[in-house]
């Protein structure tokens, strides 16, 4: 995750470097259900509206939330599927919220309505994250579903009118990256405090339309809007906070951006970048899905590293005989291809390794959704990059060399 607005904040009034902040335990997103409402195009858990056998009952998912408040994880993610379809969902966040956890609710919005808004309000979720992948239409076939966009926008007028902590989360794909300007516009019209964008992942519905995955300049186009987007915000002295995910090398391009516009801000930003390291699956994120597997991110899980039914979340977190987190935890990461060759691996650490995974089996490999030239990122020009190319069958599961 790459706090843009962070480092808008550095390039307006920079701040001392200080020592590097080490989170306790990662930020855990916890797929407490896979069920969903909805059938969208890029779902990373390919989630249905039927139940899915096996899931974690309500008393393992409180053995599981004392393991993890014991390992010093602070911040649950509750996300799904569809969240809002389990019925305990409120009882789990209660408890979530009286053991001091930070918790956050990741929701299409479609069920928060006049029959459970005050609940959500009383339980007093840090942050409410809302998907939207376009405007009206756009963001119903994306969806599956007509009028999903009317109700999403409905939840974020409730949640506002309590006071909520609301953010808007976009996918960027092809298909809707025109709809960026008009939903940035939405941010002002309704008091959305954050704005999330996550590059298309290949996993789950993503993997089987990544042939969707917006070309290299698209991309950048997209960045510099959201570039643009957090300095307005920040020269205005409004809070506004924008944040991207999934492709780590948006770190390195804001850096180009700084340089090209704020010369004389360049080093500085450059320090608080490589302080921020880049990539951090499988050190400082954890994902856990509905059966209690745990995996290196939410993109990983083609990639299980071990069950809480089975071990303590610690122990498989820190299990570094698995041969993708030790080079997960490795810093630099042993990556090849362009990027092992990058000028800037210690800003970027490699990138989103699942990419690679998915398209060769390997994730060491290059990240093919590298948006950044040869020239820019200092490696030998003419060499053939890794290509997105259409959903096939995935490669072997890499199992170490």
């Amino acid at each position: 995750m790459f706090r843009v607005s962070q480092y808008m904040n550095e390039v307006l009034a920079p701040r001392p470097l200080g020592p590097a902040r080490k989170p306790p335990g990662p930020v855990v997103i916890w797929n407490l259900i896979r069920r969903c409402n909805l059938a969208c195009k890029h779902c990373y858990s390919i989630s249905a509206n039927y139940d899915f056998a096996g899931e974690l009952s309500t008393e393992e998912v409180y053995r599981v939330m004392d393991d993890l408040h014991d390992y010093g994880v602070r911040v649950l993610i509750l996300s799904g599927g569809e969240p809002l379809m389990r019925p305990d969902i409120f009882d789990i966040s209660r408890r979530a919220r009286d053991m001091g956890f930070y918790v956050g609710l990741s929701t299409n919005g479609t069920l928060i309505d006049s029959s459970n808004i005050d609940v959500i309000a009383d339980i007093g979720y840090d942050y409410v994250g809302i998907s939207l992948d376009g405007i009206g239409a756009t963001h119903d076939r994306f969806r599956r579903m007509q009028g999903a966009f009317d109700l999403s926008m409905e939840a974020v007028r409730l949640c506002r009118e309590r006071a909520l902590k609301v953010g808007l989360r976009f996918t960027l794909t092809q298909d809707n990256a025109a709809e960026l300007p008009r939903l940035l516009a939405l941010l002002d019209e309704h008091d959305i405090e954050k704005f999330y964008i996550s590059h298309l992942n290949y996993a789950g519905r993503g993997d089987r339309n990544r042939a969707s995955d917006t070309h290299l300049d698209m991309t950048r186009t997209a960045m510099n809007q959201i570039f643009d987007a957090a300095l307005s915000y920040a020269r205005r002295g409004i809070h506004r906070e924008f944040v991207t995910g999934n492709n780590d090398a948006d770190g390195v391009y804001l850096l180009l951006w700084v340089r090209e516009h704020f010369p004389e801000r360049a080093e500085h930003i450059a320090a608080k970048l490589r302080q921020w390291g880049g990539n951090s699956s499988g050190v400082n994120v954890a994902n856990i899905d509905n059966l209690g597997n745990v995996h290196p991110d939410t993109m990983w899980w083609n990639y299980t590293l071990g069950n809480v039914r089975e071990r303590p979340f610690g122990a498989i977190w820190n299990d570094t005989s698995d041969p993708v987190m030790a080079g997960l935890k490795q810093h630099p990461r042993p990556v090849r291809g362009r990027c092992g060759e990058c000028r800037f691996l210690d800003i970027c650490n490699g990138n989103t390794r699942v990419r690679a995974l998915q398209l060769t089996g390997d994730p060491w490999e290059e990240d093919p959704a590298c948006y950044l030239s040869d020239e820019e990122i200092g490696v030998v020009a003419g060499r053939e990059r890794l290509k997105t190319v259409p959903y096939q069958r995935p490669a072997k599961v890499f199992r170490g060399r």
